[in-house]
């Protein structure tokens, strides 16, 4: 009923966005242009009608509901105090990190640990596992000096510390995981998979280890990841709309995914037994590994029959994200990059029909940027060669404004609540803060989108042309931008915005006008990158706490009140 509910939503939006759209071109009579427009722009309604679907019914559980948690994901444990009976691998993942960053998030969670359960339950509960496939020698060397440093300072707190590097990088993180879990990990009952620029809080590990406690058929269970707050600028904005955002997504999806939900690959507690016999992964057909592990992990476990769960709630666990915009699109292609290979996965025997859904959903988060370059240059086409003279200005604006909250429906939605739930807009200084950080990222995606959706397309038409990627290590440390570096990497997005302005002034008319959103930022892309690099500019934007996230303005710290009970029972 949930599913059925869900999928006559889309449909009504999807319906009326494509309504609005044959109003805008049918007038006049169609020319090839615009039927090759419209079938672009038809391709990307499946991904612009799941996320206003999603963001509708998480926004009206958020409303409606004093629990929405609870509404979506029975048995979860807000408070749990007692020491947990299972024993949990802290599992991080690590290759060419800097270690200084790595180890201050988890010197808290482990401080979070003992304070919380005392140093013997909480050395009964868990252990700290540094899972390494660095290969380079003298950072291999630069690891095992920090760690040992790390583990001396800690010992006799309570929770052991372990290390173990690979010889050889097979499987990137999916093998190294693998790896550790049919060696020593096998005797351990959970694993929390984190990534090096994770950081979670003592509380909600403890929440996740005890909602998989009582519930044996939970295979994979996590919160949502919120980012760790930054000094640059770019994070700032990106991950403001991004907290907003995923509330109300991940609330809606959960609502009607019920038990076979997304698994996002690190900030999330794992069973083990059932994740050594379902989630191994061999080589793809022509013998490249897997490299988007995350989904088609969950998607084994959806078919096994075991319980894959998302609670939307944000409290305790995040991470870190690119400090500029260069770093922003190289995580990108290597997201399109894995996400691409579930073409070949989606053949795989055995799998639910709601798993074979979540590897389209995640095909359909990067396919959809090439069908957008599609309709731009249709529509170009169609302006040069004298085509949409007909076409009515009105119905025009408003079908570009519905497509636009449509895709944004997450994050507007989100901020609406944000501004109608003062209890919940506190947290970011008060619905005043909210709006100006609001304002201020609304600006930034309208400036970010094309050139995102543009760099994408380039590289996913390489990929189909034989391109191939690996998985390299990420930069995580906020510097600023040299102009000459951001023209060397963003000269195919300000070459593509200058063409395509050129070709629409000299077609005459305004349709120059129509093309600027999408065309504008494209010729910005420089500038905007290295603004939004800017360490002035990023100072500037942390003293006027615009884009501040209630992780950046109160920090989380052990809650006494849990600590004493916890302290109590053990």
């Amino acid at each position: 009923m949930r599913r059925a509910a869900f999928l006559l939503v889309c449909l009504a939006i999807g319906l009326g966005l494509a309504a609005l759209a044959w109003q805008v071109l049918a007038p006049g009579g169609w020319t090839g242009w615009e039927v090759a427009l419209m079938a672009a722009w038809l391709g990307t309604l499946p991904w612009t009608c799941l996320c206003a679907g999603n963001a509708l019914f998480g926004f009206v559980l958020g409303m409606v509901s004093r629990d929405p948690v609870a509404r979506v994901v029975p048995g979860w444990q807000r408070h749990p105090v007692l020491p947990p009976r299972a024993r949990t691998a802290l599992a991080v993942c690590l290759r060419n990190e800097s270690m200084a960053a790595v180890l201050p998030p988890l010197a808290r969670l482990l401080d979070g640990l003992e304070a919380t359960l005392g140093p013997a339950a909480a050395g009964r509960g868990f252990t700290l596992w540094l899972l390494s496939d660095t290969q380079d020698p003298a950072a291999a060397a630069a690891e095992d000096a920090a760690i040992a440093r790390f583990t001396a300072a800690r010992a006799g707190q309570g929770i052991a510390i372990r290390h173990r590097r690979r010889a050889e990088n097979t499987g990137f993180k999916a093998g190294n995981v693998m790896e550790f879990l049919d060696g020593p990990g096998g005797g351990f009952d959970f694993f929390l998979c984190l990534d090096a620029d994770s950081e979670m809080s003592a509380a909600a590990v403890l929440r996740l280890v005890a909602t998989m406690q009582a519930d044996p058929r939970l295979a994979i269970l996590q919160q949502l990841i919120t980012g760790r707050p930054a000094d640059s600028a770019f994070t700032r904005l990106f991950q403001f709309g991004m907290r907003a955002g995923m509330r109300s997504w991940a609330t809606g999806q959960a609502w009607w995914q019920l038990d076979q939900g997304p698994y996002w690959g690190h900030n999330a507690l794992i069973r083990v037994a059932p994740f050594r016999e379902h989630a191994r992964l061999e080589p793809l057909p022509d013998g490249r590994a897997i490299l988007s592990h995350d989904q088609i992990e969950a998607v084994r476990l959806h078919a096994a029959g075991w319980k894959v769960r998302c609670v939307p709630e944000e409290e305790g666990s995040q991470e870190g994200n690119p400090p500029s915009l260069p770093d922003f699109l190289l995580r990108d292609r290597r997201w399109g990059a894995g996400n691409m290979q579930y073409f070949a996965l989606l053949r795989l025997p055995g799998l639910t029909a709601m798993g074979r859904w979540q590897l389209v959903q995640a095909i359909l988060l990067f396919l959809s940027a090439p069908l957008w370059l599609l309709v731009l240059l249709a529509g170009i086409g169609n302006a040069v060669t004298g085509g949409g003279e007909a076409t009515p200005a009105a119905a025009l604006a408003a079908l570009l404004l519905a497509n636009w909250a449509a895709i944004h429906a997450p994050k507007l939605l989100s901020y609406l609540a944000l501004l109608l739930q003062p209890r919940r807009s506190a947290p970011y200084g008060g619905p005043m803060a909210v709006a100006r950080g609001a304002a201020a990222e609304i600006l930034f995606t309208t400036l970010l989108d094309p050139i995102s959706l543009a760099s994408k397309a380039i590289f996913l038409a390489g990929l189909a042309c034989g391109r191939r990627i690996g998985w390299a290590p990420q930069n995580r440390d906020a510097h600023g931008l040299a102009w000459r570096d951001a023209a060397r990497l963003l000269w195919p997005e300000t070459l593509l915005g200058a063409a395509g302005l050129a070709a629409l002034a000299a077609a005459g008319g305004t349709a120059w006008a129509w093309g600027l959103p999408f065309l504008a930022p494209l010729l910005l892309a420089a500038p905007f990158a290295v603004l939004t690099a800017s360490p002035g500019f990023s100072r500037w934007m942390q003293s006027a706490r615009l884009c501040a996230t209630p992780e950046e303005l109160a920090p989380t710290e052990v809650p006494t009140a849990v600590r004493e009970a916890a302290l109590a029972a053990g």
